[in-house]
């Protein structure tokens, strides 16, 4: 197949080009450098240093003997986003090409504007280019597990069929987020299934938990392939923020009470979700969502596991609480469903010593880039 990768230079959106690369499918990336550029002017750059694309599709291409195209550009420049659409054909697009942070979209009104326009028009801009090239062509939108919120029900996977006065219908889940940047994949989902009603569209809508890990296995070729490893308060997720905090001998920092339970999973599962969704695509007309998670954690456990690993490594690794940040529950009901991805042959990597151990050992090579002062700033909701 031609897949079309947008946000292709981001942590999820370099490994997936490659794996599509890997099993012999026509690649083309987008990116527009926007979290290169963020983490340069918020002096908070990745652990592992990462070569741009075109020098890492030059390594790829040296290594495996494939290639991967790249085109440098804002997708929310309709034009631009036309003409890589009219040259590459795709079959399927991959959207990875939002600002992906919820701190950063609540950091002040330049942030949030930003956050809505890039991620809004994107979606939109997508949406069209698609219709007007190829309205067979799927898909697959990264959304976010944050849409759902923390409801004191059990979360199902998409759909909710409700029942009132006698009469039942098949809704969204109703969602409820936590920061501007997740009430941006709230708008971005309910639009895609606007256009799929509208104009038959194909649509698959992933709602992916926090995503962990620092390598795959094509990554492993070479350390210059590794996915941008974020750890600091803007672009880290937390069990990767916990490890470089332990290995850098900074407190692992639990906001309040600890007990926001979200669903998690490995790097190297994205990369199959997004596979099997790309291979079982959605009828014409039909907007699939799955919830991309394999497993659920409190910070609490999360802080428990790290420590437990670090201190057996001899990491001397001190736990922490501050005062949140943030507006949410720290006490919650949690009990999201993800069967559909696993029904379709989904193998997940669970979290587990050995993966652990793993983080470390990698993060330990490159201690000695750690920035402390971007572990913690304490960004707040209000």
């Amino acid at each position: 197949m031609k897949f079309l990768v947008l946000g292709a230079d981001g942590y999820l959106g370099w490994a997936t080009c490659m794996h599509l690369s890997e099993r012999g499918h026509e690649v083309t990336g987008i990116d527009n450098y926007f979290r290169r550029n963020a983490a340069t002017q918020f002096d908070c750059e990745p652990l592992v240093p990462t070569p741009n694309l075109a020098q890492r599709v030059r390594l790829w291409e040296a290594l495996t003997e494939r290639k991967i195209s790249i085109h440098i550009g804002d997708i929310t420049d309709y034009h631009f986003l036309q003409s890589v659409f009219a040259r590459s054909a795709p079959d399927v697009v991959i959207h990875y090409a939002e600002q992906p942070s919820a701190p950063y979209s609540m950091l002040n009104y330049e942030t949030a504007s930003f956050t809505l326009k890039n991620n809004l028009i994107g979606t939109l801009n997508t949406i069209y280019a698609i219709k007007e090239s190829n309205p067979d062509c799927h898909l697959i939108k990264l959304g976010t597990m944050g849409e759902y919120g923390t409801p004191d029900i059990d979360i199902e996977e998409g759909w909710l069929e409700i029942e009132h006065k006698g009469r039942k219908d098949k809704f969204l889940f109703p969602r409820q987020a936590g920061s501007l940047y997740h009430t941006t994949k709230i708008q971005d989902t309910d639009m895609l299934w606007f256009y799929v009603r509208t104009w038959g569209l194909r649509v698959t809508d992933l709602m992916q938990g926090p995503v962990y890990g620092i390598s795959t296995e094509e990554a492993d070729l070479d350390p210059k392939l590794m996915p941008n490893f974020h750890y600091d308060e803007i672009f880290g997720t937390v069990l990767n923020r916990f490890i470089v905090q332990a290995v850098a001998g900074h407190p692992l920092t639990i906001y309040g009470q600890g007990g926001q339970t979200r669903g998690y999973l490995n790097i190297k599962d994205t990369m199959q979700c997004v596979y099997l969704s790309a291979t079982n695509p959605p009828e014409k007309g039909e907007l699939k969502v799955f919830n991309q998670v394999t497993e659920t954690f409190s910070v609490n456990q999360l802080a428990e596991k790290v420590s437990s690993t670090g201190n057996r490594l001899g990491y001397n690794v001190e736990v922490r609480r501050y005062e949140n940040p943030r507006v949410e529950k720290e006490d919650h009901y949690y009990n999201p469903t993800y069967t559909g991805l696993r029904e379709l042959g989904l193998q997940p990597h669970h979290l587990n010593e050995e993966t652990l151990d793993g983080m470390f050992e990698v993060v330990e090579q490159y201690k000695h880039r750690i920035n402390h002062d971007a572990i913690f700033s304490g960004i707040r909701w209000k």
